[in-house]
C-alpha cells in the first residue's frame, strides 16, 4: 500500500483523494491515487521578473542604510509620457 502524506497535497488533490476512495475503496484508490500522483510533472519554479529584479537590486542597498523610508503600503511606480511616476498608495 502506498503511503500518502494528506498534509502535503492540494485542496484539489485531497478532493480527488476523497472522491477515489468513494467511488473504489481505501486500498485501491490509494494505490491508484499514489501512481497518478507519482506520474505528475514536477513543479516549476516560479520565473523571476528581470525588472523587478533590477528595481529591488537598485532600492535594497538604500533601504537598508536608512537613506530612503519605505512606508507600510509603499508605492506604485509606473509609466508616464517620457518619464517614470512613483506615487504613495492611499
Amino acid at each position: 500500500m502506498a503511503l500518502i502524506k494528506k498534509n502535503e497535497l492540494s485542496k484539489g488533490h485531497l478532493r480527488k483523494l476523497t472522491a477515489l476512495r468513494k467511488s473504489l475503496g481505501d486500498a485501491i484508490a490509494d494505490e491508484a491515487f499514489a501512481k497518478w500522483h507519482a506520474a505528475l510533472p514536477a513543479k516549476k519554479n516560479a520565473q523571476v521578473d528581470k525588472n523587478i529584479q533590477a528595481m529591488t537590486d537598485l532600492v535594497t542597498p538604500a533601504v537598508l542604510n536608512g537613506s530612503i523610508r519605505l512606508p507600510r503600503g509603499g508605492y506604485v511606480i509606473r509609466r508616464g509620457r517620457g518619464k517614470v511616476i512613483v506615487e504613495r498608495t492611499s
